[in-house]
């Protein structure tokens, strides 16, 4: 698995899919639909649009992600890597996919097709499917990273609504020059998981395994905030 430290999320939905799911959202109810989302403690969505080659690829056949956004606690991310933060990351993982569900049957309830997609299931990447979505980059510690942050979990809900704002080029992609020159996370790193050129060992690297975080607490995305790093950067760059 790659969340080794996840335990399965108990299906919660209350609504079935409709029959004939709509496939057109308004502008008012997907409004409504995020500030619920954000209310529920989600800081925020992207939308992916996955292109055919990605889909044969994956061998699926969705087309229209939401990608709903949370931030990691805090105070779990400055805890010392042991098996109490990673029981503290998975409850708070389960909270925050039990959310997801309730989502998911909001869109069910007004008519759409909405299906949570299994978050532990190595079938199909879902930082693949974030990349999708032109609102999000890799960062040189193998992190994905959004304009909200870089200690932000995702679920993401595979649904029937064709006309989601999605984007069709990504303006975060300077992300990878930036990283390029930083070099925090190499010197950060307890478990030397990079190599003599920069590059990230995935192997080596005990996140996903004992809840190690330094890479995103020494990160200048997560201490300074992303609009505040890309000022430094163009300033930079003139």
């Amino acid at each position: 698995m790659r969340f080794r430290y996840h335990q399965p999320i108990p299906n919660f939905y209350q609504i079935e899919n409709p029959s004939h799911p709509k496939t057109t959202i308004s502008d008012d109810f997907l409004n409504e639909f995020r500030d619920i989302a954000i209310a529920s403690r989600f800081a925020g969505l992207s939308y992916a649009k996955l292109d055919d080659e990605f889909k044969k690829e994956w061998d699926i056949d969705w087309d229209n992600i939401i990608i709903l956004k949370y931030a990691m606690s805090e105070g779990i991310l400055k805890m010392e890597p042991s098996k109490d933060k990673c029981r503290l990351m998975d409850e708070e993982f389960q909270e925050v996919g039990a959310k997801t569900f309730a989502l998911a049957d909001i869109l069910r309830e007004n008519g759409f097709r909405a299906d949570l997609i299994n978050p532990l299931d190595d079938r199909v990447s879902l930082r693949a499917i974030a990349l999708q979505s032109n609102d999000a980059v890799i960062t040189r510690s193998n992190m994905c990273l959004f304009r909200e942050g870089l200690n932000l979990g995702f679920f993401m809900i595979e649904t029937s609504i064709e006309n989601l704002p999605f984007k069709s080029e990504n303006e975060m992609e300077w992300v990878r020059d930036h990283c390029s020159t930083c070099g925090v996370c190499i010197d950060r790193c307890p478990e030397k998981v990079f190599d003599e050129d920069g590059k990230f060992i995935r192997k080596l690297c005990t996140a996903h395994r004992e809840g190690c975080s330094n890479c995103i607490n020494y990160c200048p995305f997560y201490k300074k905030g992303y609009d505040k790093v890309k000022e430094r950067y163009l300033r930079m760059k003139k």
